[in-house]
């Protein structure tokens, strides 16, 4: 998947055709009924000239570092090490920065992710005492504390309840809001999407089946053909609730 509208992401899967992508900047973005990509390579947007080259190969190589200031990538079930402390996993985001010589700015940067995800009163607690929520927390917090432009989450509500889960798309629907940088979240939650996405892109057999505003593209006919199941489309205080039927 070749986002050439932006310039800024380039997904690469056998699974998955090459084709055109629009996401606009400063919003959440939804990737529905697709594979998780076998790898994710991001290039920073540079000048028309190089854009454009980068679009002629079908691929914009940046150095590691480069890359890794640009776009924060949490996978599903990220490895786990149970003796880390939480403070400690949160400023492995910070690797990119600083390269093993970590500064102030650094260590405000990884209080400031504790503080986003509510995490501070755990920052001395061991990955392997925490909950299924505070851990897939403590994961995001660290993403974020990459402090990039783009943050990439790869299906971040796997095992959590309502609960979690809806306090976990508040906290980045926020942050989407609050600061300068767009989150792209792969799921499979319709309702998830409905109530906290600004774009949807929804993906069948490695095909971009639709893509628009949320509002626009949450129709029972576009449901229908995207899950091949039939839905209805319900409102409760405002907010759209897809059922299938």
């Amino acid at each position: 998947l070749i986002c050439k509208e932006c310039g800024a992401i380039e997904e690469r899967a056998s699974f998955i055709r090459k084709t055109n992508c629009t996401r606009p900047t400063g919003e959440e973005h939804f990737r529905r009924k697709g594979k998780s990509p076998k790898y994710i390579e991001a290039g920073l947007k540079q000048d028309e000239r190089k854009r454009k080259k980068a679009e002629a190969d079908a691929a914009a190589v940046v150095p590691d570092r480069q890359r890794a200031r640009t776009v924060a990538l949490l996978q599903q079930s990220p490895a786990l090490v149970s003796r880390l402390r939480v403070r400690e996993l949160v400023g492995f985001g910070r690797w990119p920065h600083h390269q093993g010589r970590p500064g102030r700015e650094d260590s405000e940067m990884v209080d400031r992710a504790l503080t986003a995800f509510a995490l501070t009163e755990l920052a001395e607690r061991t990955i392997d005492t925490l909950s299924g929520g505070q851990r897939q927390r403590a994961f995001i917090a660290m993403t974020y504390a990459q402090d990039t432009p783009w943050m990439l989450l790869d299906e971040p509500l796997n095992a959590l309840d309502p609960r979690h889960a809806r306090d976990l798309m508040a906290r980045l629907h926020a942050l989407s809001r609050d600061e300068t940088r767009s989150i792209v979240i792969v799921l499979h939650d319709i309702n998830a999407a409905a109530g906290w996405a600004d774009h949807i892109v929804a993906m069948k057999d490695g095909r971009i089946a639709a893509q628009d505003a949320s509002a626009a593209l949450l129709t029972e006919d576009t449901l229908r053909d995207v899950f091949d199941t039939p839905f209805e489309l319900l409102e409760h205080r405002g907010r759209k609730v897809v059922v299938a039927r």
